[in-house]
């Protein structure tokens, strides 16, 4: 009797083993899966700038997470970003690898795609052009700051995530793709754009001059990418040997980009001062500083207008709050988060924002943007146009410098 028992318990056992049979091969993966999953949340614990990560329990978003059966990666990128957007945080986000690949190449200073810089509509969840890139396609086909991308190829842009909605305008050189846009005030039309390799060379330099007046420095930098800093100090180096007594720096339109591009640009126009805070999740604030380094102390004048983000107004803000320059323009765009990139070991890559950043004068810029010395508003005008008398903020900016008294006293530049 016992020897039968013992045969029936064993028979049981193997057809419970034979019965689970279906998921014992796949074990393995969804391990690997759950992993990649525990490794998302424990970075994200680690350095979310929000304690309270959006006012809720993280330790739960773990467990609810962890119970899941995730079958393949597709299942774990999706379990991922369903965890991450519970933190109601736009900027905090999970790259597949082809998406980590293009955003290392962007801030490296080349791609391949439209030249939009995009961001999504915190209040209305609508794809937002930041600014089209200077020279690039979209800015060719007339695209402006504050349009809305409504389709691309036909499908709604409410069906991407930010970083899929890049990714569906990225593409092999020569390729169509056709965007649905609406203007601010125009009506919806649809622009094929033809795919092109993005030259990320973010500086254009000139020295501007006429009789009566002083000669000029206009630097335009479109993005804070890995050649920005350079370019940036090989631009003032040229003008300052062709003879530039004053400086006309334009970020409208730059959307930001590297944070310790920013940092160092700064440091070229300023001897002394606070550059930016930090403030971390414990309200711990760093900062950066100027090194006793500027390139010049000559007169400066900065241009910006809603399209100018992140570093951007870091620079703008640090410039505006160490009295090195008057900002002309429009209230800038409002981001005040910094995040940092880190490595997931799948290949794929994870953005957390792991702090916001104040001006020297601990302005909180996120949200609020920068407010000009000048208000000037931004009259679209064609690329061509941008810097010339049509330009009325460019126009502003030129009279300011060369105000003999400006000059004269150099108020901007020379703090003694």
């Amino acid at each position: 009797m016992k020897n039968r028992c013992l045969r029936i318990v064993l028979l049981l056992i193997l057809s419970l083993i034979l019965g689970l049979g279906w998921w014992v091969p796949s074990a393995t993966a969804d391990t690997e899966n759950q992993k990649l999953v525990a490794e998302v949340w424990r970075i994200v614990n680690q350095s979310y700038v929000d304690e309270t990560f959006n006012h809720q329990n993280w330790w739960l978003v773990r467990q609810k997470a962890l119970k899941q059966y995730i079958k393949n990666r597709e299942e774990t990128y999706s379990v991922i970003g369903k965890m991450l957007a519970s933190l109601d945080d736009p900027f905090t986000r999970h790259l597949q690898p082809s998406q980590y690949r293009n955003l290392q190449v962007s801030t490296s200073g080349e791609l391949t795609g439209v030249g939009l810089q995009i961001a999504l509509d915190e209040e209305t969840g609508v794809l937002q052009v930041v600014t089209p890139i200077a020279g690039s396609p979209a800015q060719k086909a007339g695209i402006k700051p504050g349009d809305r991308i409504l389709k691309i190829d036909g499908v709604s842009t409410t069906e991407f995530t930010l970083d899929e909605a890049a990714a569906q305008m990225r593409g092999p050189m020569g390729s169509q793709v056709v965007l649905t846009v609406a203007g601010r005030e125009s009506e919806t039309q649809e622009v094929t754009l033809v795919r092109d390799r993005i030259a990320l060379n973010p500086v254009i330099a000139q020295l501007r001059s006429s009789p009566g007046s002083v000669p000029v420095g206009y630097i335009r930098l479109n993005q804070f990418n890995g050649n920005a800093v350079a370019e940036v100090a090989h631009a003032i180096s040229g003008l300052e040997k062709q003879g530039a007594d004053a400086y006309i720096l334009d970020l409208r339109n730059n959307p930001g980009g590297l944070l310790q591009a920013g940092i160092e640009i700064a440091r070229f126009w300023l001897d002394r001062g606070t550059i930016v805070y930090t403030v971390n999740r414990q309200g711990i604030i760093g900062s950066f500083e100027a090194t006793n380094a500027a390139l010049t102390n000559d007169p400066l004048v900065v241009l910006v207008n809603r399209g100018t983000a992140s570093a951007s107004e870091i620079l703008a803000g640090a410039l505006q709050d160490n009295q090195r320059a008057q900002i002309v323009g429009e209230k800038t765009f409002g981001k005040g988060l910094i995040q940092s990139l880190f490595d997931l070991s799948d290949g794929s890559g994870l953005a957390v924002t792991v702090a916001k950043y104040e001006t020297p004068n601990h302005h909180d810029i996120n949200k609020l943007g920068i407010t000009p010395d000048r208000l000037i508003s931004w009259e679209p005008t064609a690329f061509d146009q941008v810097a010339t008398e049509v330009d009325q903020q460019y126009k502003t900016a030129l009279e300011i410098l060369t105000n003999t008294s400006v000059v004269a006293n150099a108020p901007l530049g020379d703090r003694g």
